[in-house]
């Protein structure tokens, strides 16, 4: 009997244990908090036919690219961002700065025409005032803070300081012996600026704004940094940068030059203001003496650059903490002036087609740059493998895919993983659900991508075949007519999956 009462406790436990552990997967699945970290693009205008702006906004509606850094306030371009959600930074330019920066009533001005008037219809979370002010027009320095301190008055004024912020971009070049990162510290001279800049930012609640050019560093570098290291490329950890004073270990160029504003900001005592990267790119074209302006580099670079960011991998000195991003830039600018590589930053042409295909499985959709429309659902990098374990259970399951191509001898067991078994599973359920919004997500383990997981024999959903037809499209019969998401149909079936196995094990208690 003690035996008996024993088993039917242990049974309890296990049934107590098993809905705890059930409800904190539906937990993370039904109170997931909305992404804060991003990656936008800036939009520059140096184009000989530049898009008109209902074009443009169709272009960042297709690649749903949800935050824009605009270089003014060009009325036009607010209105056809109007209603779209995309959260947009308006410039006041340089050649106004000097203006606004002695008068007040020129800064209310300058935000009642250039904010007032589109917002809110046109979301607009933040105004840059001037750019690169320190470095391209020293005169204006001096009144710099006080532009700043004026146009964020109007918005005071008009209730609207605490939805839109208020800061100025500056370039990684004012931070001196920015390695190891733990040395940086801002150029003196500029201290009269910089000082109360970081003390408004700190006040208002706002951030740093800091353009990052590896590209630039790596060719200045003199052969001291290593490209693979300037393109965030994986590196061996004999390759690792370390800072001698903090023992921290950097893979790249763009996490080195963070943490050196960081510890910059902390010499002069700012401790809590954060950084967005206002500028970041690799350029895919070059002149005869630009070996390095590549396709294949800027592809690299820019989508490792989105994985890193959007993965929150954060900065050896803040991991998990990432650094929101726009890209420079959403076109090329033909007519910018210097070298050839000044004018090939863009990810697309003028026409809206892509410069070359972002590699950017596990990242979402947000700039998924290929316009042929082909996209796939990929298990997500990193992922806790016990999660996607348990979503390939559901999808081979519950969620009705045809899963005997996994099996062993069959062309799609190779590689033996649960990550490239999960990517199949996904994928065609994906298709299945025709590609529907939320038919991607299986509990945030999986993402869209325009990069197709097919190889050797093992042809995906939705890939092109060999004969130029589409692969595997046809999904086997379903018994529910409606197209619930991954997440939610997921969720449901873990839910009667746990009350089948509480019954069960509370089931055997009693009948012992």
């Amino acid at each position: 009997m003690l035996n008996q009462m024993a088993f039917q406790f242990m049974n309890y436990q296990m049934a107590v244990s098993f809905l705890l552990f059930i409800f904190s997967l539906l937990s993370l699945q039904l109170h997931a908090t909305p992404e804060d970290v991003f990656v936008g693009v800036n939009i520059g205008t140096a184009l000989s036919v530049m898009p008109h702006p209902t074009q443009v906004a169709a272009l960042l509606k297709a690649q749903q690219i949800r935050h824009v850094r605009l270089y003014d306030a060009d009325g036009g371009m607010l209105m056809a961002l109007a209603n779209t959600g995309i959260q947009v930074m308006v410039t006041v330019p340089n050649e106004q700065l000097l203006g606004i920066g002695q008068s007040n009533s020129t800064a209310a001005n300058w935000v009642n025409r250039n904010v007032l008037a589109h917002y809110p219809a046109t979301n607009i979370t933040a105004i840059s005032v001037g750019f690169d002010v320190l470095t391209t027009v020293p005169n204006a320095a001096k009144i710099l803070v006080n532009a700043l301190k004026y146009i964020h008055s109007a918005l005071v004024a008009s209730n609207l300081d605490h939805q839109i912020k208020v800061s100025t971009p500056l370039s990684s070049s004012i931070i001196l012996d920015s390695f190891p990162p733990s040395q940086a510290f801002f150029n003196a001279s500029l201290d009269s600026v910089i000082v109360p800049l970081l003390g408004f930012l700190q006040s208002t609640n706002s951030f740093l704004m800091l353009n990052v050019y590896p590209y630039y560093d790596y060719l200045q570098s003199n052969g001291f940094i290593l490209l693979d290291y300037a393109l965030l490329k994986p590196l061996p950890s004999n390759k690792e940068a370390v800072d001698s004073n903090t023992l921290l270990r950097y893979t790249n160029v763009f996490d080195a030059m963070v943490d050196a504003a960081y510890f910059a900001m902390a010499s002069l005592n700012f401790t809590n203001i954060p950084i967005v990267v206002s500028e970041t790119g690799w350029p895919s074209k070059g002149g005869s003496n630009e070996p390095d302006a590549t396709l294949e580099n800027a592809n690299t670079y820019n989508s490792n650059l989105i994985r890193h960011v959007l993965n929150k991998t954060g900065t050896p000195k803040h991991p998990g903490i990432a650094t929101s991003t726009y890209i420079y830039e959403l076109y090329n600018e033909d007519l910018k002036p210097g070298p050839i590589s000044e004018k090939n930053w863009g990810l697309f042409d003028a026409n809206g087609k892509p410069i070359y295909i972002l590699c950017l499985t596990g990242s979402g959709l947000v700039l998924a740059n290929d316009t042929t429309n082909q996209t796939y659902c990929a298990a997500k990098e990193g992922a806790d493998p016990r999660m996607l374990q348990a979503a390939l259970d559901w999808a081979c399951g519950p969620g009705r895919v045809d899963c005997s191509a996994l099996l062993q001898g069959q062309p799609c067991y190779e590689p033996d993983n649960v990550m490239a078994h999960a990517t199949y599973a996904f994928n065609t359920y994906y298709h299945q659900m025709g590609r529907a919004s939320g038919s991607c997500d299986f509990n945030g383990v999986a993402a869209v991508t325009t990069t197709n997981p097919s190889h050797g024999s093992c042809l995906f959903s939705g890939s092109v075949g060999r004969n130029g037809t589409m692969a595997n499209i046809t999904a086997p019969s379903m018994n529910s007519t409606n197209a619930d998401s991954s997440a939610t149909a997921f969720g449901y079936d873990i839910l009667s999956y746990a009350v089948m196995v509480v019954g069960a094990l509370l089931g055997s208690s009693i009948w012992l």
